[in-house]
């Protein structure tokens, strides 16, 4: 397949089409921490950075922190990651993500039942988790530069390190994508209703794996 181009990779990229689904996917992310944050006890379920530092702390005995939380959410996230890994082979770029991020919204409407539930920290910890791991996992195995939909400290570096260029205004996005997020899910959770923040996160997902399923002409 010929690489192709768009305004975020005007050099070309098996799947660039799909860099705004990314994006998207970034701003979800921003969603779901702000909720595993706020909601289940100061854990990420997809900044792993921050997560696994989280699980450092905790062991130390700091009181604020749950190292049983952090683990779990870790051993979750890898556990998605390597599930699609192993779908990753059997599908192409729009069927890969459209797959994936559908099975990462069923996990979340599984999370938002377990939290309209009042079902306690794992039942929603746990389904949150696996989602982000499959979603990293299939991000991973796209390989679009800079838009790694979760974390951001290398593609800041980057920003700040490297001439202006394409890269420039993807590592912008992400960063501010994934900003918007979390500012979204503080002021759905302080200001309207922390279970909203969940909610928005399923409406993403569904339109992103809709998106991806039906693509426009010509971006397969």
């Amino acid at each position: 397949m010929a690489a192709q181009g768009t305004w975020m990779f005007p050099g070309g990229h098996t799947h660039a089409r799909l860099g705004p689904l990314l994006l998207v996917l970034t701003f979800a992310g921003g969603l779901v921490d702000a909720v595993s944050f706020l909601d289940l006890g100061k854990v990420f379920v997809a900044n792993m950075t921050g997560n696994v530092a989280f699980l450092g702390l905790a062991l130390t005995g700091v009181d604020e922190l749950s190292a049983p939380a952090s683990g779990t959410a870790l051993a979750g996230f890898l556990a998605g990651a390597a599930v699609a890994g192993r779908v990753a082979p059997r599908a192409g770029g729009h069927r890969l993500l459209s797959l994936v991020v559908g099975a990462q919204a069923a996990l979340v409407a599984v999370s938002l039942g377990a939290q309209l539930a009042g079902a306690g920290r794992y039942p929603v910890l746990v389904p949150l988790a696996l989602g982000m791991g499959l979603q990293n996992g299939v991000v991973h195995r796209l390989a679009l530069p800079d838009l790694p939909t979760t974390v951001v400290t290398r593609g800041l570096a980057g920003l700040a390190a490297d001439p202006l260029g394409p890269a420039t205004v993807r590592r912008a996005l992400t960063a501010l994508a994934l900003f918007l997020g979390a500012l979204t899910g503080g002021v759905l959770h302080f200001h309207v209703e922390p279970r909203a923040a969940l909610a928005a996160v399923l409406a993403l997902l569904l339109a992103v794996a809709v998106a991806a399923r039906f693509p426009s002409r010509g971006s397969q």
